[in-house]
């Protein structure tokens, strides 16, 4: 529950440091409110989390569903789930890490960040964001393979 509290206060903050957004008290105001209602009501927290990783597993699903390159490996690093392989860092933020191995001595990788702006969107949107920074992955790394 720290974390979760850490993570929305420090959505306060860069939102109070952020000089191209115009801060309306009335933004401040919610989310203080909303991290009041957190530290007030613990057990919502456990239900938010567990919705957070049913989210996680349907996006899972939905992406494992619509990728058809098999030459891109696909590792789901996501705190509350575990790590999938060995190279995630799951001290961070959700994330997906994509490798392309080029050849036997390297490799490319991208991290796909699943942050919290990223989680409120639904389901099938944030499914076509991975799947399309999967599909520019691999047109990068095609332009590159071509010269």
């Amino acid at each position: 529950m720290k974390k979760l509290i850490k993570e929305k206060m420090e959505e306060v903050v860069e939102l109070m440091n952020d000089q191209d957004e115009v801060v309306m008290e009335k933004e401040v105001i919610e989310k203080l409110e909303k991290i009041l209602m957190l530290l007030k009501n613990p057990e919502k927290v456990e239900l938010t989390t567990n919705e957070h990783i049913g989210r996680m597993k349907e996006i899972m699903q939905l992406v494992d569903h619509k990728i058809i390159d098999l030459d891109i490996d696909v590792d789901y690093c996501i705190p509350e789930l575990g790590a999938v392989s060995e190279q995630c860092d799951i001290s961070g933020s959700p994330h997906i890490l994509l490798t392309y191995a080029e050849d036997e001595y390297s490799t490319r990788t991208r991290k796909v960040s699943l942050g919290t702006t990223a989680l409120q969107s639904t389901q099938e949107d944030l499914t076509e964001h991975v799947v399309l920074a999967i599909e520019e992955f691999k047109d990068e790394i095609d332009d590159v393979r071509m010269g």
